[in-house]
């Protein structure tokens, strides 16, 4: 046997093995979501009231909806609180249209160009805090689509003794037409959900920047809001600034849906870059190794390796029989369980979605510029990170 065949037998072995753990991957995803589904819903022993913090930028499709969402929550008191840059950003005349069709809500509205670093979402809530009333504070992004519970699960999970910090998962909801909409949705329904609960099972704590809850004496704690005005990745900055003080960062029991506006492929590639380098930035190891849970894509270079063989197209079919599967028990749990939207997986986007994803942590490893509504921005590694390891052991 010559060494050019040997070495290509030896490529397609490892190949093999990796799309092997891939399928177990996905696999582990379905059981994780539907160990999450089944988690029996308690109400909260008391609902004392809470401010929610809207930060805005700009109009967004169905913007409307994803902020009247907030104004149905079946809780008894509530504050919502809008913050924007700029007086003349037209995301205020959503909010105007809010304050018509919901007079009753308690709404206040911050407006104020003041900077406090490079992360404008983090200058816009600190901007938006001296017109926060309450004690508990829901930092809560603009494009998510609420369930009527959102704030009684979330104060519910803020409730289990030594939880310092609550987050959520979401779903994808795509917003405008095209296939960057779609394949947007599908990276965060069947790709980032399942991957943040497998994260969850193996112990780790990870705080998903869509909703933050925490007491003001908790955010004092950490050293406010400015403690995360140089870092682009603020949520996870935050999670373990709050694991120092000893407490937990928790999941609520629900799934709200967040927007995805991109029409075409290319936009989305690019939103979905940042969050890429952001990663990446963090835990190098960890995302290049996250490339083990896309079972087509290894099973599309098997086929490449081995011109087609017979045993590679055995395994491209297995792998999209698990992925259509997978989709369709992610979707059909969240929403008898949790009441989530979850938009169907077209079965012939599924190789291109994870052609996508591995050529996003490839890309990712080229450079730390991201672009965030049109402002560029280098991701940071944040502060020396906590070792789940060691928070086991104690």
């Amino acid at each position: 046997m010559s060494t050019g065949v040997a070495v290509l037998d030896g490529l397609e072995l490892a190949v093999a093995l990796a799309w092997g753990g891939s399928m177990l991957a996905v696999a582990a995803g379905v059981l994780a979501v539907r160990r999450f589904a089944a988690r029996p819903t308690e109400p909260p022993a008391a609902r004392p009231p809470v401010t929610v913090l809207k930060p805005l930028c700009g109009d967004e499709p169905r913007l409307d909806e994803a902020l009247g969402s907030v104004c149905r929550q079946a809780y008894p008191a509530f504050q919502i609180v809008f913050g924007v840059h700029d007086a003349n950003d037209p995301a205020l005349h959503a909010v105007r249209r809010l304050q018509a069709r919901f007079p009753d809500c308690d709404i206040a509205i911050a407006v104020n160009q003041a900077m406090h670093g490079q992360n404008r979402k983090i200058s816009n809530l600190i901007n938006m805090l001296p017109w926060a009333k309450h004690d508990i504070l829901v930092c809560s992004d603009s494009d998510l689509h609420l369930p009527p519970d959102y704030l009684d699960r979330l104060v519910a999970a803020l409730e289990v003794p030594g939880t310092g910090l609550v987050t959520t998962l979401c779903v994808g909801l795509p917003t405008a037409p095209g296939l960057g909409a779609r394949l947007g949705a599908m990276q965060i329904s069947y790709l980032f959900l399942p991957g943040a609960l497998m994260g969850r099972a193996l112990g780790r704590q990870d705080c998903l920047g869509t909703t933050m809850a925490l007491r003001r004496e908790t955010l004092a704690r950490v050293g406010g809001l400015h403690a995360l005005v140089r870092h682009l990745a603020d949520d996870n900055v935050l999670g373990q600034l709050v694991r120092r003080l000893g407490l937990t960062v928790g999941f609520a029991d629900t799934v709200p849906a967040t927007a995805v506006p991109e029409p075409s492929i290319g936009l989305v590639l690019s939103h979905e870059l940042r969050w890429a380098r952001t990663i990446r930035a963090l835990e190098p190891l960890g995302y290049a190794a996250s490339a083990l849970q896309f079972p087509l894509f290894w099973a599309m270079l098997a086929c490449v390796l081995s011109a087609g063989s017979a045993w590679s197209a055995g395994l491209f079919a297995a792998a999209l029989a698990l992925r259509a599967g997978a989709a369709r028990a992610i979707g059909r749990t969240l929403a008898r369980h949790r009441g989530a939207a979850v938009t169907p997986a077209p079965l012939w986007l599924m190789p291109l979605r994870e052609l996508l994803s591995v050529a996003e942590i490839a890309t990712s490893f080229l450079g730390g510029r991201v672009k965030w509504r049109g402002h560029a921005l280098f991701a940071d590694r944040g502060p020396a990170p906590v070792s789940y390891a060691d928070e086991a052991a104690d």
